[in-house]
């Protein structure tokens, strides 16, 4: 099924919505916009959680619209597609992570990085559409979005397990890439061991990469090395095995959410190496 540009048709929408900063989620019912020329209607099959579901449902950041649908890890099928767009067909499997739009005319969109686009990057979660409309959430039956900001995933690939790659996967996964991380032999360390911080340790290994991971916990140490199959685990408040470190890292990638100092981890990159802030 296409649609034409003229004929853009709204539907509703079934999802779970907050209604304030309780957070709680009830069923809620909503219109999706119309498929426009460019644009997919995706039927969502899973949607990854994340900790940003929380921020917004229950309004940390002061700025929530309710009612509010979470959900920014988003993996469905084509049902439904524009007339000019040419990426994707009906019964594709796709991603959907965490905007939906962009001005995709800056000098940023035009250089593949429409996530710093100039005139303000449109958010999968509490959004604003150009229209001033709200965007809405994964936690749904469907979105519409356009094809640019829309990404293929592999048929024999588990969609289940591919939701979580379109925000906590990413997040590792760009610096890594971006600093050229993914050569094998290089060292990298890996600040926490929550949702970013195992998905960091298997790109990682999956590279061949040489990983540390630093815990305050003692309880992440069998996870780390027996399940996630980490070199060594460190408790970063012993100055012992600390300094046994100093200046042995090529990388180190820092997803711990919590306030914690950056100085003593500085120490043990290697010359030239680099830490990248994520958490």
């Amino acid at each position: 099924m296409r649609s034409s540009p003229d004929k853009e048709m709204s539907k509703n929408c079934h999802a779970w919505a907050a209604r304030d900063d309780s957070g709680l989620l009830s069923p809620y019912e909503f219109e999706r916009r119309g498929v426009e020329s460019d644009h997919v209607s995706v039927r969502i099959t899973h949607c990854g959680i994340c900790y940003a579901d929380v921020v917004y449902t229950r309004n940390k950041m002061k700025k929530t619209v309710y009612p509010l649908v979470p959900g920014h890890e988003i993996v469905g099928i084509v049902t439904e597609v524009g007339g000019s767009v040419g990426k994707f067909k009906i019964g594709d499997y796709v991603g959907v992570g965490t905007y939906l739009d962009s001005c995709r005319a800056c000098e940023n969109c035009e250089d593949a990085q429409e996530i710093y686009c100039l005139k303000g990057v449109t958010m999968t979660i509490n959004g604003t559409y150009q229209d001033g409309s709200i965007t809405q959430g994964g936690y749904s039956s469907f979105i519409v979005v356009h094809e640019r900001y829309c990404y293929k995933i592999p048929e024999k690939y588990p969609p289940a397990l591919a939701a979580p790659l379109l925000c906590a996967g990413i997040t590792v996964y760009s610096p890594m890439i971006h600093h050229k991380t993914n050569e094998p032999e290089k060292s990298i360390g890996v600040i926490g061991l929550g949702g970013l911080g195992h998905m960091a340790v298997k790109f990682a290994k999956a590279f061949g990469l040489t990983v540390t991971v630093f815990s305050t916990s003692i309880s992440k140490k069998d996870d780390a090395l027996s399940l996630l199959k980490a070199d060594n685990f460190v408790i970063s408040s012993d100055k012992e095995q600390m300094a046994a470190l100093s200046k042995t890292l090529d990388f180190i990638i820092d997803t711990a959410s919590g306030d914690h100092p950056f100085d003593l981890y500085l120490s043990l990159l290697k010359i030239g190496g680099v830490l990248a802030l994520v958490g």
